[in-house]
């Protein structure tokens, strides 16, 4: 069931969304060769905490898992896609790499999420492609978040910027509704078809998350039974912002 937020409960969210958005800058700011992915993950929590808030991805538990998730932050290199656990096994951050921080926050009892793909020193001009790409993904997909609208339109919009661009759009993981949890109604799928799906409406939160690769759609998931990868090893981007839909139009919640 879709539940819509009040202009009291979205005026918090976007407190509690900026906030979110400086502590993914402060820590993608710290992302260089010789970094450890758990160094990055207790920084991002000493920051929500400092922030009056707290991380909304540590010991949540999502619907099939058999743990809850142990970290702060999901923390992605190179071909894994979206949850990678930052602090069982911390992996070192090299030059060429490419790093996904994704990030949620609890602030009043509401709840944002935001994710960003950076690049460590120089990589070629195909990765470079990959994360404008799905960064421009986003912001087509923002732009379909207008009342009146449909999920689809969203949807459709993002995998044409995918396809148009020679990239691949992730099978099976989408966006989703937030505010109330960390995953609510309506799913938001990454490909699709314009006019089809959930009307928007004024009120409606969402988290937008655009996943292209440079190889295949497919994906596995680790042993570590969290961490998505790509199936053929290929990089993979990121790019995730909480959209608050208003009479006005769509409010970026997590943007600085």
């Amino acid at each position: 069931m879709i539940r819509l937020k009040t202009s009291e409960e979205i005026e918090k969210l976007r407190i509690g969304g900026k906030k979110l958005a400086k502590v993914i800058k402060e820590t993608s700011e710290r992302v260089r060769p010789g970094v450890l992915t758990s160094e990055l993950d207790e920084f991002a929590y000493n920051r929500m905490i400092e922030e009056g808030g707290k991380p909304s991805f540590l010991n949540y538990s999502p619907s099939g898992a058999s743990r809850p998730y142990p970290a702060t932050l999901c923390v992605c290199i190179n071909d894994e896609i979206v949850h990678g656990i930052p602090n069982e096994d911390p992996k070192e951050i090299k030059e060429g790499d490419i790093v996904t921080l994704d990030g949620g926050f609890i602030y009043e009892g509401l709840y944002t999420d935001h994710a960003i793909t950076v690049t460590v020193g120089d990589v070629p001009k195909e990765t470079k492609e990959l994360l404008q790409r799905t960064q421009e993904a986003l912001n087509a997909g923002i732009r379909q978040c207008v009342v009146g609208n449909h999920i689809g339109d969203i949807s459709s919009s993002i995998e044409a910027v995918g396809r148009k661009s020679g990239l691949y759009v992730i099978h099976n993981l989408t966006g989703h509704g937030v505010g109330y949890d960390v995953h609510e109604d309506p799913f938001v799928p990454n490909e699709g078809n314009k006019g089809t799906g959930d009307i928007i409406e004024e009120g409606l939160v969402v988290a937008l998350e655009p996943m292209f690769s440079l190889g295949g759609s497919e994906i596995d998931v680790a042993k570590d039974g969290y961490t998505y990868i790509t199936r053929d090893g290929s990089l993979s981007a990121q790019f995730e912002h909480t959209i608050a839909i208003t009479k006005d139009g769509p409010f970026v919640l997590t943007r600085l």
